[in-house]
């Protein structure tokens, strides 16, 4: 009852939606890069949305299935994947047998993940079974996988059914600008700073993991002070140290900071922010909190209306 990694890829740990209510205690909720392919994968295999999967960065992993019948799905950025060499189509389910050899090579785009029916049977660490590998919380024993490891199902056969398929997944919108409310420092930047942001195009760096993305363009000028004292961080926020050069903050970030924030990105477009590259430019929108919140309402419609769109496959 187990899949057997033969080769881990780059980065490749057991996610799921967070760990919510311990930033008090310094515990970041971690959780997946790219909420949405997680909460797809799993209603495309009929269970709770919220159920940890496998993510993936940039390469995928090549394991062996332990158990009497599999049935998975892979979601997120486009990639190449096969069964005993044949190949995989994402957005669907498929069903691997005993000795069989999954492998997901290069994925071209942030993260992709691997859904399995019933899960994994691990241990959640507050509440959650996300892996945040700086503390070794969570996931397969706090840590990204090795090779050698065996990762525990929950389930030893899968129930017979048909395949399903996902005919609609919830476009990425990948060249739309991020939606961003200003703040909630934005006072300690400069108008020509707030122009800048939302007018120019900011390059990713290599310095980019769960931790953080460091951006390079056009220095955005502070006002005054270039720290505060620390207060609580956000997935999402955009901090801005005393180069100019902003980060993006990520669920693995840390819970406070000293340097102020002169954007958050905003709830519907955080998802987005699990499949940005080294190298690729991102442009920023301002929105006003009740726009935000209606689009976020809107999000949910889209998502609701895609898994109403899954179909049996004969």
């Amino acid at each position: 009852m187990s899949l057997r990694i033969i080769d881990p890829g780059l980065f490749s740990t057991i996610q799921d939606l967070g760990r919510v209510g311990y930033q008090r205690i310094g515990v970041p909720p971690s959780g997946a890069l790219d909420t949405l392919s997680l909460r797809m994968g799993n209603a495309l295999l009929g269970q709770a949305q919220g159920m940890a999967g496998l993510e993936m960065c940039r390469v995928g992993v090549r394991l062996v299935v332990e158990c009497a019948r599999l049935r998975f799905c892979i979601t997120g950025a486009d990639g190449t994947a096969t069964l005993d060499g044949q190949p995989l189509a994402p957005w669907r389910s498929h069903t691997a047998r005993a000795g069989q050899e999954l492998h997901i090579g290069r994925i071209r785009g942030g993260a992709a993940y691997l859904c399995v029916q019933g899960g994994f049977a691990l241990a959640p660490v507050l509440g959650s079974l996300s892996t945040y590998t700086r503390a070794g919380l969570g996931g397969f024993e706090g840590r990204r996988l090795d090779g050698g490891d065996l990762l525990p199902l929950a389930l030893a056969e899968a129930p017979a059914g048909p395949e399903r398929l996902l005919p609609h997944p919830v476009p990425a919108e990948r060249s739309r600008p991020l939606r961003v409310l200003l703040g909630p420092h934005a006072e300690m930047f400069t108008e020509a700073a707030i122009r800048t942001l939302l007018s120019e195009a900011y390059q990713v760096t290599h310095n980019a993991d769960r931790l953080g993305i460091r951006l390079q363009g056009t220095p955005l000028e502070h006002a005054g002070a270039k720290e505060i004292v620390s207060d609580g961080n956000n997935t999402g926020c955009m901090q801005v140290p005393g180069d100019g050069q902003p980060i993006l903050l990520m669920p693995d970030r840390q819970t406070a900071g000293g340097y102020p924030k002169i954007a958050t990105v905003i709830t519907a477009d955080l998802h987005r922010l699990g499949q940005v590259l080294p190298g690729s430019q991102l442009r920023f929108e301002a929105v006003a909190p009740e726009q935000a919140e209606m689009v976020a309402w809107q999000l949910e419609r889209t998502i609701a209306a895609s898994i109403g769109s899954i179909q049996d496959l004969a």
